[in-house]
């Protein structure tokens, strides 16, 4: 028997058969999960597609009211009243008209404000009191980009 000095012992090297345990310990590990996989039922379900309808489709009377910086109020650009007018008399009984009919025709109407950024803000609250006599409620804000 050959013994060896401290110094000079042969080193391990790379062992492969604890390489191999992990290997099966791995594989038994997935081959248990595969069969704990729950199968999907089927749902049943239609999807969309093209369906007749009955009725007609109704329509939103959009209605958009400009303002402008010198105080101009148009309604879907057609001028009204003048830019100096504090009720908006001609406005309000438009809107009231176009009201009317929405609710005749049970169709909302909504009302999109459109303010240039240096419109007089006044001029906002006498076209937003000409909306609340016409009792529209459905009103949107938005400011010109020009």
């Amino acid at each position: 028997m050959k013994h060896f000095a401290p110094e000079e012992a042969p080193s391990g090297g790379f062992q492969i058969a604890p390489m191999i345990d992990v290997v099966f310990v791995i594989m038994l590990f997935f081959m248990v999960m595969a069969g704990a996989v729950k199968v999907e039922n089927e749902l049943n379900t239609s999807l969309p597609g093209s369906a007749e309808s009955s009725g007609g489709t109704d329509f939103v009377d959009e209605i958009t009211i400009n303002i402008a910086e010198t105080g101009e109020v148009m309604l879907n650009d057609e001028p009204f009243d003048s830019a100096t007018s504090t009720d908006l008399k001609q406005l309000r009984d438009t809107l009231m008209r176009l009201k009317q009919n929405a609710d005749n025709a049970k169709t909302p109407s909504v009302v999109t404000i459109v303010s240039e950024p240096q419109a007089k803000y006044h001029r906002t609250v006498a076209v937003l009191d000409a909306l609340a006599a016409a009792k529209i409620e459905t009103v949107t804000f938005t400011v010109s980009e020009e």
